[in-house]
């Protein structure tokens, strides 16, 4: 498995892919994790990544799996990243990462197919499609012979 990016190797990446110096890179990317930080209970948005959300659980009953015992599980808060559609099929190869720059196409919105008339009374003659031929059954499979049994005969102990 390839060793993830470090934030140096995000910030080089971000300052030669926008040709800007590292150092605005970097603040760029701190702007953006504190701004992430302060507005994910209300929910924020990285585009083509995910949306940063706080979620609440209510309390339950649990089990302990060793022992069987009911055990209480307490109420939580949670923040939780649910990536986008987009992210989950590039990550899992459906589909080709966008590229950088260039906004998505527009989906293009398919015309409604013109009715289709009724055919004349003359040519609504159906045809009707002959079975093709069996071919003749080849050579049979010769019966397979039953194994045989083989029986132990009873010994008497003395």
């Amino acid at each position: 498995m390839a060793k993830p990016m470090t934030k140096s190797k995000i910030v080089a990446a971000l300052a030669e892919k926008a040709e800007i110096p590292k150092k605005t890179s970097a603040a760029f990317l701190e702007a953006l994790a504190s701004m992430a930080h302060r507005e994910a209970k209300n929910g924020f948005t990285i585009p083509g990544v995910g949306k940063l959300v706080v979620r609440s659980y209510k309390a339950r009953m649990g089990r302990n799996p060793q022992t069987g015992a009911p055990v209480k599980i307490p109420a939580r808060t949670k923040a939780r990243i649910a990536p986008l559609k987009i992210y989950k099929d590039v990550v899992l190869g459906v589909q080709k990462p966008p590229k950088i720059g260039v906004a998505p196409a527009a989906p293009v919105a398919k015309k409604a197919a013109p009715a289709k008339k009724a055919a004349p009374a003359k040519a609504a003659k159906k045809t009707v499609k002959k079975a093709a031929p069996k071919k003749a059954a080849t050579k049979k499979a010769a019966p397979k012979k039953a194994a045989k049994k083989t029986v132990k005969k009873a010994t008497k102990r003395r």
